[in-house]
Protein backbone atom coordinates (compact mmCIF):
# COMPACT_ATOMS: atom_id res chain seq x y z
CA UNK A 1 0.00 0.00 0.00
CA UNK A 2 1.31 3.69 -0.73
CA UNK A 3 0.36 6.49 1.19
CA UNK A 4 -1.31 8.75 -0.88
CA UNK A 5 0.02 12.11 -2.78
CA UNK A 6 0.10 15.08 -0.75
CA UNK A 7 -1.12 18.33 -3.00
CA UNK A 8 1.09 20.48 -4.36
CA UNK A 9 0.40 23.30 -2.30
CA UNK A 10 1.13 21.98 0.60
CA UNK A 11 4.11 23.42 2.47
CA UNK A 12 4.39 22.01 6.47
CA UNK A 13 6.54 24.49 8.47
CA UNK A 14 8.92 23.49 11.36
CA UNK A 15 7.34 25.28 14.05
CA UNK A 16 4.26 24.21 15.14
CA UNK A 17 0.90 26.54 15.79
CA UNK A 18 1.29 25.57 19.91
CA UNK A 19 4.92 27.15 19.26
CA UNK A 20 3.92 30.10 17.42
CA UNK A 21 1.10 30.93 19.91
CA UNK A 22 3.77 31.00 22.35
CA UNK A 23 2.15 28.25 24.32
CA UNK A 24 -1.28 29.74 25.00
CA UNK A 25 -4.91 28.15 23.48
CA UNK A 26 -6.60 31.29 23.56
CA UNK A 27 -6.59 35.05 22.78
CA UNK A 28 -6.04 37.64 25.82
CA UNK A 29 -9.55 39.08 24.26
CA UNK A 30 -12.69 37.71 23.58
CA UNK A 31 -13.41 40.62 21.22
CA UNK A 32 -11.54 39.54 18.06
CA UNK A 33 -13.24 37.61 15.64
CA UNK A 34 -12.52 36.59 12.38
CA UNK A 35 -14.57 39.01 10.75
CA UNK A 36 -12.51 41.91 12.72
CA UNK A 37 -10.81 44.09 10.52
CA UNK A 38 -7.11 45.05 11.83
CA UNK A 39 -4.61 48.14 11.13
CA UNK A 40 -1.63 49.04 12.06
CA UNK A 41 -1.18 51.78 14.73
CA UNK A 42 1.15 54.05 13.18
CA UNK A 43 1.95 55.83 16.41
CA UNK A 44 2.21 52.33 18.51
CA UNK A 45 5.66 51.82 20.38
CA UNK A 46 8.02 50.40 17.42
CA UNK A 47 8.21 46.25 17.87
CA UNK A 48 11.48 44.90 20.22
CA UNK A 49 14.08 43.24 18.53
CA UNK A 50 12.51 39.41 19.99
CA UNK A 51 9.13 40.12 17.91
CA UNK A 52 8.15 37.27 15.73
CA UNK A 53 8.02 37.06 12.31
CA UNK A 54 4.61 36.53 12.45
CA UNK A 55 4.69 39.86 14.31
CA UNK A 56 6.64 41.98 12.14
CA UNK A 57 4.58 40.19 8.81
CA UNK A 58 0.36 41.10 10.31
CA UNK A 59 1.98 44.47 11.01
CA UNK A 60 3.70 44.86 7.90
CA UNK A 61 0.19 43.69 6.04
CA UNK A 62 -2.44 45.89 8.19
CA UNK A 63 -0.75 49.13 7.29
CA UNK A 64 -3.88 49.09 4.67
CA UNK A 65 -7.18 47.78 6.55
CA UNK A 66 -7.55 43.70 6.60
CA UNK A 67 -9.92 41.32 7.85
CA UNK A 68 -8.36 38.86 10.32
CA UNK A 69 -9.06 36.27 8.07
CA UNK A 70 -7.74 37.34 5.06
CA UNK A 71 -4.13 38.45 7.15
CA UNK A 72 -4.35 34.89 8.33
CA UNK A 73 -4.83 33.40 4.31
CA UNK A 74 -2.10 35.53 3.03
CA UNK A 75 0.13 34.62 5.80
CA UNK A 76 -0.67 31.40 5.54
CA UNK A 77 -1.07 30.72 9.16
CA UNK A 78 -3.92 28.83 11.25
CA UNK A 79 -6.66 31.63 12.16
CA UNK A 80 -5.78 30.68 15.67
CA UNK A 81 -2.54 31.53 15.18
CA UNK A 82 -3.26 34.83 13.81
CA UNK A 83 -5.79 35.70 16.68
CA UNK A 84 -4.08 35.50 19.41
CA UNK A 85 -0.81 37.57 17.39
CA UNK A 86 -3.10 39.87 16.97
CA UNK A 87 -4.11 39.76 20.91
CA UNK A 88 -1.05 40.87 21.56
CA UNK A 89 -0.36 43.46 19.17
CA UNK A 90 -3.56 45.27 20.00
CA UNK A 91 -3.00 45.19 23.69
CA UNK A 92 1.11 46.77 23.31
CA UNK A 93 -0.95 49.62 21.11
CA UNK A 94 0.74 48.25 18.06
CA UNK A 95 -2.56 47.20 16.10
CA UNK A 96 -5.64 48.12 16.20
CA UNK A 97 -9.04 46.15 16.15
CA UNK A 98 -12.12 46.92 14.62
CA UNK A 99 -15.60 45.03 14.55
CA UNK A 100 -17.76 44.96 11.48
CA UNK A 101 -20.88 46.50 11.61
CA UNK A 102 -23.67 45.03 14.04
CA UNK A 103 -26.14 42.80 12.68
CA UNK A 104 -28.85 45.84 13.88
CA UNK A 105 -27.34 48.14 11.59
CA UNK A 106 -27.41 46.19 8.81
CA UNK A 107 -30.49 46.37 6.09
CA UNK A 108 -32.66 43.35 6.34
CA UNK A 109 -32.05 41.14 3.06
CA UNK A 110 -35.87 40.21 2.82
CA UNK A 111 -36.77 43.75 2.51
CA UNK A 112 -33.98 44.78 0.32
CA UNK A 113 -35.27 41.86 -1.54
CA UNK A 114 -38.64 43.71 -1.80
CA UNK A 115 -37.11 46.42 -3.27
CA UNK A 116 -35.76 45.09 -5.69
CA UNK A 117 -38.36 43.49 -7.07
CA UNK A 118 -40.03 46.80 -6.64
CA UNK A 119 -38.19 48.00 -8.49
CA UNK A 120 -37.32 45.58 -11.15
CA UNK A 121 -41.14 45.49 -12.07
CA UNK A 122 -41.37 49.04 -12.90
Amino acid sequence: MSEPAAPQDYTDQAVRPYVMRGGRVSPSRNTIGVDTLLMTALDGPPLPLTATREQRDLLTMCVRLHPLVEAAARLRLPVSVVTIVACDLVDSGRLYARSPAPQAGRPDLKLLQELLDGLRNL
